[in-house]
């Protein structure tokens, strides 16, 4: 039984494989945990453009943040009881902030510690590019190059690894090893947080 809700983010450069991971890991698990959906995505699967223009991206990554908060706010009060699992969070927009760090901050109204205490636990799943892997997706929202992805992979390794309780997923030669890996570590660190068990040895069924 949980002892306290749990909140972990799932998070790294693009093409790492989190998604994967976090859908096979909430069908496995079922109504025992919470998955809190990826803001950006939300955002621009409904309708907002990508732009380049430096004012817009910041009013993007404004919106994104406070996207994020107010989801995992929602989804932490209709499941109490569940464990949640963030699909990003936060943080992430600090990688695609195009001014400093300290004007991030003072924009979003926030400070980097307030928001790694958001989270019991950050997994980071390193982008394939980051081998100089391929990172093609059926995922229309997703408009980086290998070389772009790399970068980003790099800002939010540096971005999430502050957080005292960070786990780092790396790159395998077999895509499905690194995934089995990354679903072990999101349950290994359930339990070492919640001090409990939250079910059998994960081995997910391929065929759901």
């Amino acid at each position: 039984m949980m002892t306290r809700q749990i909140k972990i983010v799932v998070t790294g450069g693009p093409g790492g494989g989190k998604t994967t991971a976090l859908d096979l890991f909430r069908r496995e698990l079922g109504d025992t945990v919470a998955i809190v959906p990826e803001s950006a995505t939300v955002l621009f699967s409904g309708g907002i453009g990508r732009s380049c223009d430096e004012q817009v991206v910041k009013n993007v990554q404004k919106t994104i943040f406070s996207l994020q908060q107010n989801v995992e706010n929602i989804q932490e009060k209709q499941y109490p009881d569940r464990f949640l699992i963030c699909d990003r969070g936060t943080l992430d927009g600090l990688a695609y902030w195009p001014g400093t760090e300290d004007e991030f901050f003072e924009e979003v109204g926030s400070t980097i510690e307030k928001e790694l205490s958001r989270y019991d636990a950050v997994i980071f799943f390193e982008s394939a590019a980051a081998s100089g892997r391929d990172i093609q997706s059926n995922n229309p929202i997703r408009n980086e190059s290998s070389t772009q992805a790399a970068a980003l992979d790099k800002k939010l390794q540096s971005i999430w690894s502050r957080h005292p309780s960070y786990y780092f997923v790396g790159n395998s030669e077999s895509f499905v090893k690194k995934i089995m890996f990354g679903i072990m570590t999101i349950e290994n660190v359930i339990n070492r947080h919640n001090g409990g068990y939250v079910g059998p040895s994960f081995v997910p069924n391929l065929s759901k």
